[in-house]
């Protein structure tokens, strides 16, 4: 094993975050804000890699990261979001809302490559808490709970044919490790795997000319099939180009799939654009064409649109769980990274408040749980997306105007109370981090 002895010892508890994500990186983080000195990351990926997809942060985690004084370095490599319009498959426009600070919040919505996010939660972990911090090839295999409310953490190390064995008793133990959490299975042993709902997504990365992609986030389709298309960087190079992320979902049948089901829970499968691209032949909404897009990227992966169910307990003991190790989401409205991001900071925040470790997450838990079971169901109900069903299911074949098909009332009420149940609503982002925590906070 490789955990540097000053991971281990010095002063505080010991925590151990299991997952070197966005929930693990920026938990870790959060402690260290709150005074934390003994925090360690153990990731079973052998590096930090620049990997994954685009993502939407919603100003309530920008906000979570500015109080981490991460926002410069975020928005070096992001763009903000200032508009979102959904449509429908015909073309027509059901909705444009404004993001970010052109919706009234201190705080923008941003479109980032997940890749730079993590690049720079894992520089900031490095530079704040020491290179020792973030331990990377170690696998979580084991979590044994202890008399006394720990648990005991059986660890594997691999280095090529080479592996090694050890176990460590933290006195806090954050399952941060994702869909296919370790920590999770350990909790609930009968739990099994992602239920899966029939649906494929695709997702992967272009490079365009900036005319080409808009300025605007799209969401469009029908009851059957969605594109969600965005630029995430601002112009570069000579032929003034922007990265687009790009994410589809269609149903599993025939003539999409083999009749083999898919490894639920494998975001990285690689597949030919060929494969889905006829399905959006000829999509295009005002100047921005779905086949182009595709027809730019370099690769593209599949994945089954999985979730997992929501949990009555993530907390036993000294143990618990963040991000989608504690609440997997569809990937609807912008909330996966999101609320990764928000779980960190509350973590942290309860740790520094409560002297009893146990106690401390018992109040993280009693906070966090509900309202992400409640994201987790209406993401299962499509959440904001569901004004394209419905606008499909009035008018099949478009419309000239929305508000004849889906009333500006209605369309307002649907947008307003996912924002409220995600707590990313202006009034709620704009009160400030309920988070921050006044130095010295523990002892």
């Amino acid at each position: 094993m490789s955990l540097h002895p000053s991971a281990l010892y010095g002063q505080g508890p010991h925590v151990v975050i299991a997952g070197g994500g966005v929930a693990g990186l920026t938990a870790a983080l959060s402690l260290h804000a709150a005074g934390f000195e003994r925090v360690t990351v153990v990731e079973a990926a052998p590096a930090i890699r620049p990997v994954g997809a685009g993502l939407n942060l919603m100003p309530n985690a920008v906000r979570e990261l500015a109080a981490l004084g991460l926002l410069d370095a975020l928005e070096a490599g992001a763009l903000p979001t200032r508009e979102l319009r959904y449509y429908h498959r015909s073309g027509s426009l059901i909705s444009r809302e404004p993001r970010g600070l052109g919706a009234g919040y201190r705080w923008p919505q941003l479109s980032v490559h997940r890749a730079h996010l993590q690049q720079v939660l894992a520089g900031a972990v490095r530079a704040r808490l020491g290179a020792a911090a973030l331990v990377t090839g170690v696998r979580v295999t084991g979590v044994e709970p202890l008399p006394d409310g720990r648990t005991r953490l059986c660890l594997e190390h691999r280095s090529g044919a080479v592996r090694g064995r050890a176990s460590l008793e933290p006195d806090v133990l954050v399952g941060a490790d994702g869909i296919r959490s370790a920590v999770r299975a350990a909790l609930h042993p009968g739990e099994g795997g992602p239920p899966w709902n029939g649906m494929l997504v695709w997702r992967g990365v272009s490079r365009m000319p900036a005319r080409a992609v808009g300025s605007f986030m799209l969401i469009a389709g029908d009851d059957r099939q969605k594109a969600v298309v965005y630029p995430m960087s601002r112009p570069t190079g000579p032929g003034r180009e922007v990265l687009v992320n790009w994410a589809l979902a269609r149903p599993a049948d025939a003539g999409c799939v083999s009749a083999e089901e898919p490894s639920r829970g494998d975001w990285n499968r690689p597949v030919p654009v060929e494969t889905f691209l006829p399905f959006y032949e000829g999509w295009e909404f005002d100047g921005v064409s779905v086949p182009d897009v595709l027809r730019a990227a370099d690769t593209a992966h599949e994945y089954p649109m999985v979730d997992r169910e929501p949990l009555d307990r993530w907390t036993h003991g000294r143990t618990t769980l963040i991000g989608d190790a504690a609440h997997a989401m569809y990937p609807t409205g912008s909330n996966g990274a999101t609320q990764s991001i928000v779980d960190a900071r509350a973590l942290a925040h309860a740790l520094a408040r409560h002297d009893d470790p146990a106690e401390a997450l018992a109040a993280y838990e009693r906070e966090r749980r509900p309202a992400m079971t409640a994201l987790q169901r209406a993401n299962r109900r499509l959440g904001p997306e569901v004004v394209i069903n419905l606008a499909h299911e009035r008018a099949p074949h478009g419309f000239t105007d929305i508000h004849e098909v889906i009333p500006a009332e209605e369309l307002a009420a649907i947008a307003g109370r996912y924002a409220t149940t995600g707590a990313f609503d202006p009034a709620t982002v704009n009160r400030g981090s309920p988070y921050e925590v006044p130095l010295p906070a523990i002892g």
